[in-house]
């Protein structure tokens, strides 16, 4: 019965702790338009890389292939 008194705040901790992360993801716009983030899979654009992955993909199209 003891351990009532532990879990009944923990879980309520726990419940109040996913609404503020679900009420975050809410308020910066991760579910404004789930349609296009659907379809953006099915289209075949070019890739976009980094500014880091730019400097690797312009030296190994510039080495010479065997």
């Amino acid at each position: 019965m003891e351990i009532l008194y532990l879990l009944i705040p923990l879980s309520t901790a726990l419940v109040l702790l996913i609404l503020g992360i679900f009420a975050w993801a809410l308020h910066r716009g991760q579910f404004d338009d789930l349609d296009r983030e659907g379809e953006r899979i099915l289209q075949n654009d070019a890739v976009s890389v980094d500014a880091d992955q730019t400097r690797v993909l312009q030296r190994t199209e510039q080495s010479p292939t065997v």
